[in-house]
C-alpha cells in the first residue's frame, strides 16, 4: 500500500510544489492544511502514515502541532522549514519530530527522509509496546506475589502450593493468573 501523508504549510504554492514532489515519488497526499490546528484535526481524522509540516504557520506552529501528534501517537512528523537555528531544532527534538528538512530542498531529499522517519517511528512504537508489555508483566507478578503471600498467610500453604493454587484456578476458569490473583485479593478485602 502506498504511504499516506498529510501536508501542512501556510503558503499555497509551497503546498502545491510539495504535493507534486511527493506524488511523483509515489506517496499519496490524503489532505492538506494551512495551519497547525487543521493539520492536527486532519491527522486525527485520517490517521496518515506521516505528517509533513512547515514550522512557521499562523495560529499553532508546526512544532507545537508535532508535539500534539507525537503525544497522542497519531503519526510521525517531518518538518520542512527555511529555519535551521539551534533553538528551533531543539524545540523540534523535544516535540518528538522524526525528521527535519531545511528549505530549499530537492525532491531527492524527501524520500530518504520520509523512509528513515517512518522506520524510526515504527521502531519507537515497537519499543514502546515492548516496554508496556514488560510493565504489565511486572505488575502481574506483583499482584500474583501478593495473592500468593495472602494464601500462604491465611490458608497456611507453602509458597509452591499457593502458586499452584492460583495457577490451577486460572487453568480451570477463563481467567488469567492476574485476574485470579486480583479476585483473591479483593475477596480478602471484603
Amino acid at each position: 500500500m502506498p504511504i499516506r501523508l498529510v501536508i501542512a504549510d501556510d503558503e499555497v504554492i509551497i503546498r502545491m510544489d510539495l504535493k507534486e514532489m511527493l506524488c511523483s515519488l509515489g506517496y499519496v497526499v490524503v489532505a492538506e492544511a494551512s495551519d497547525g490546528h487543521n493539520a492536527i484535526k486532519l491527522a486525527r481524522d485520517l490517521r496518515p502514515d506521516l505528517v509533513i509540516m512547515d514550522v512557521k504557520m499562523p495560529g499553532l506552529d508546526g512544532i507545537e502541532a508535532a508535539g500534539t501528534l507525537t503525544a497522542e501517537h497519531i503519526a510521525p512528523v517531518v518538518l520542512v522549514t527555511a529555519y535551521s537555528d539551534k533553538c528551533l531544532v531543539a524545540r523540534a527534538k523535544d516535540a518528538g519530530v522524526v525528521g527535519y528538512v531545511v528549505k530549499p530542498f530537492q525532491e531527492s531529499d524527501l524520500a530518504p527522509c520520509i523512509e528513515i522517519a517512518l522506520a524510526r517511528y515504527r521502531e519507537f512504537e515497537l519499543m514502546e509496546r515492548k516496554f508496556a508489555d514488560i510493565g504489565d508483566t511486572l505488575e502481574t507478578r506483583k499482584i500474583v506475589e501478593k495473592a500468593k503471600d495472602l494464601l500462604m498467610d491465611r490458608k497456611g500453604l507453602k509458597e509452591e502450593d499457593a502458586f499452584r493454587k492460583i495457577q490451577r484456578l486460572s487453568m480451570n476458569t477463563p481467567k488469567t493468573m492476574r485476574e485470579v490473583a486480583e479476585a483473591i485479593l479483593l475477596t480478602d478485602e471484603l
